[in-house]
């Protein structure tokens, strides 16, 4: 085992957590700004509406590995309701997201990501999301406030979701690096251990079950590929240390 050069991480449940998860919360939170409602929508309609949509339209997208933009998504959802508001569309993705799941730090993300700079071992993400890039950095900047990653790549912004390779090899392209120098650690088996591995990133498998994940996987099995499996961050520290 060769220590990394750079290690990238997963967002969900692999930096941060967002439990209690509730979209009509969101959707409670940016319809406060509502201008004009010519159908007299409760928040209760409308965010019946949008899982409808949601599921129905972008469910779709993803099984043929493909992203939607929540802003695109959210445009025409509102549009279409001939709702308006007083506020921008960014700011509606944000308070929406905030309201519907505040998110927390996992357990010793900061320690990780804190001993990763000390050592000079550079740090990026790669996140399956349909928010904005700007709203994930906007969360990841709040929620781990000496996070230094040299980049964040949402799948939002580049049409493809892992473990399409693509959205890897687009990492070592923006980090100008070799594959055998980088690690990916995430918490999905077949979208970051299994995607990492088909690009010759080393994959580490985080499986913190601590933490309530509304997204968890059902279907999380021991990858056939070589990888490392840990259940805390700590564990990461202790075994970079020992690679000299």
């Amino acid at each position: 085992m060769v220590k990394p050069k750079m290690i990238l991480f997963d967002y969900g449940h692999t930096l941060i957590a967002e439990p209690g998860f509730s979209s009509l919360r969101g959707t409670e939170a940016i319809m406060r700004h509502v201008i004009k409602n010519p159908r007299d929508l409760t928040p209760e309609q409308v965010d019946k509406f949008s899982a409808e949509l949601f599921f129905g339209i972008c469910g779709q997208v993803r099984k043929i590995g493909a992203e939607l933009h929540n802003l695109h998504f959210i445009r025409f959802m509102y549009e279409y309701l001939q709702i308006q508001f007083d506020i921008p569309l960014n700011e509606i993705e944000r308070i929406y997201w905030d309201n519907a799941a505040p998110g927390s730090m996992m357990p010793y993300a900061d320690q990780i990501l804190a001993y990763l700079y000390e050592n000079g071992i550079r740090t990026g993400v790669i996140s399956n999301i349909d928010f904005s890039e700007a709203a994930l950095v906007m969360r990841l900047d709040r929620l781990l406030p000496n996070c230094r990653f040299e980049f964040v790549i949402a799948s939002s912004e580049y049409m493809l979701r892992k473990p399409n390779p693509m959205l890897f090899e687009l990492a070592l392209h923006k980090a100008d690096i070799a594959a055998e120098q980088v690690w990916f650690c995430g918490d999905s088996t077949t979208a970051d251990i299994i995607g990492a591995s088909l690009v010759g990133i080393y994959p580490v498998w985080y499986e913190d079950l601590t933490m309530e994940n509304p997204f968890r996987e059902t279907n999380n099995k021991e990858p056939a590929c070589e990888h490392l499996h840990i259940h805390d961050w700590r564990e990461l520290i202790d075994i970079l240390e020992k690679i000299h």
